[in-house]
C-alpha cells in the first residue's frame, strides 16, 4: 500500500489543471517535488520575462533602435543557450543570431573589423553575437590564431571602434558568462556522451581545459583594456544556467524604458551576486 502511495495514478494526473495541482498532489503522497517545483518555477519566470523582450522588441522596432548583444565566455559556458532564450519568441523579422564561422581567405586580408561590421543591426532591430570580434582578444591568441602584432592592434582599436558606434546611437551589451573549470569538465563529459550534442565538443574545446590559465591571462587583459563606461562587460556567472539565462534577460530588460514595463508581473532587477559589472578587484569563478 505505501509503495502504492507513493505513485502518481492515471486518476492523479486527470484530476490536474495547474502546476500548484501537481505539486500539492506530489505532497501529498510524499513524492520528492523539490527538481520538479525548481523546474516549474524556472518555466513560470522564463514565460514571464519573454513576455516582457516581445515587449522590448515591439518598441526597438516602432522606435527604429539599434541593439547588439554580444555573448562571449569560454567553451560550453552557455552563450548558445542562452541566446536560444532570448530569442525563442522574437518576431524573425527584426532579430536574427550572428555565429560567424573562421574568416575566409579574402576577409584574412581585411581589417579586422570588417566582416562583424556588416552584421550590425540595422534600425528597429536586435542582433545576438555567439562569439564576436572578441575572438581575437582571447580563442585566437591563446590558440596561436593571430599574431602578436595582430593582437596589440586589437586591443588599440577595439575601443575606438566601439566608441564609434557608441557615438552613431548604436546599444550594446557585452555579456561574458563566467563558468567554473570543474562544471566546464563537467559539461565536456556530457557533450560527449550525448549523441545530440556530441557536435559541440571539438579538439578547441579540450584545449580549454589543458590552457585554462592562459585563457584567464589573456581574459583579464580583455577586460583591463576594452572594459569601458560606453562598453562595460557585464559578467553572468553561469554554474546554474537556468538562473543565468533568466538573469540574463532581467539585465538586458532593465536597460529599457520600453512601453508598458510598468505592468511586468515579475522583476526586473537582476540579482547583483549573478550579475556583475567588470572591475578589477572582482572575485571571478573562472
Amino acid at each position: 500500500m505505501s509503495a502504492q502511495k507513493n505513485k502518481l495514478s492515471l486518476a492523479d494526473f486527470e484530476d490536474l489543471e495547474t502546476n500548484k495541482d501537481l505539486l500539492n498532489v506530489l505532497e501529498h503522497k510524499k513524492i520528492p517535488f523539490q527538481k520538479v517545483q525548481k523546474r516549474i518555477l524556472y518555466n513560470e519566470e522564463l514565460r514571464l520575462l519573454q513576455i516582457e523582450l516581445v515587449k522590448l522588441q515591439q518598441w526597438v522596432s516602432k522606435n527604429k533602435k539599434r541593439v547588439a548583444i554580444v555573448f562571449e565566455g569560454r567553451d560550453a559556458a552557455g552563450k548558445g543557450g542562452s541566446i536560444r532564450r532570448f530569442m525563442e519568441h522574437m518576431n524573425p523579422r527584426s532579430s536574427r543570431l550572428v555565429a560567424l564561422n573562421k574568416p575566409t581567405e579574402v576577409e584574412k586580408g581585411q581589417w579586422y573589423f570588417q566582416r562583424y561590421i556588416k552584421e550590425l543591426p540595422n534600425p528597429g532591430e536586435i542582433v545576438y553575437f555567439d562569439r564576436s570580434w572578441y575572438n581575437r582578444a582571447v580563442v585566437e591568441p591563446v590558440m596561436g590564431f593571430c599574431t602578436k602584432a595582430q593582437y596589440k592592434d586589437f586591443l588599440v582599436q577595439v575601443p575606438e571602434y566601439e566608441h564609434m558606434m557608441y557615438e552613431d546611437g548604436l546599444i550594446i551589451i557585452k555579456f561574458w558568462l563566467s563558468i567554473s573549470k570543474e562544471e566546464q569538465l563537467k559539461r565536456f563529459e556530457a557533450r560527449k556522451t550525448n549523441p545530440l550534442k556530441r557536435w559541440k565538443f571539438s579538439p578547441v574545446d579540450q584545449k580549454g581545459q589543458e590552457l585554462w590559465g592562459s585563457y584567464t591571462d589573456y581574459k583579464d587583459e580583455m577586460f583591463s583594456k576594452t572594459h569601458t563606461s560606453y562598453s562595460p562587460w557585464v559578467i553572468i556567472k553561469t554554474n546554474d544556467k537556468k538562473i543565468a539565462r533568466l538573469e540574463a534577460i532581467r539585465h538586458v530588460l532593465s536597460k529599457f524604458d520600453y512601453d508598458d514595463k510598468g505592468t511586468v508581473a515579475t522583476t526586473l532587477a537582476p540579482d547583483p551576486n549573478v550579475v556583475m559589472r567588470y572591475f578589477r578587484s572582482n572575485d571571478q569563478i573562472d
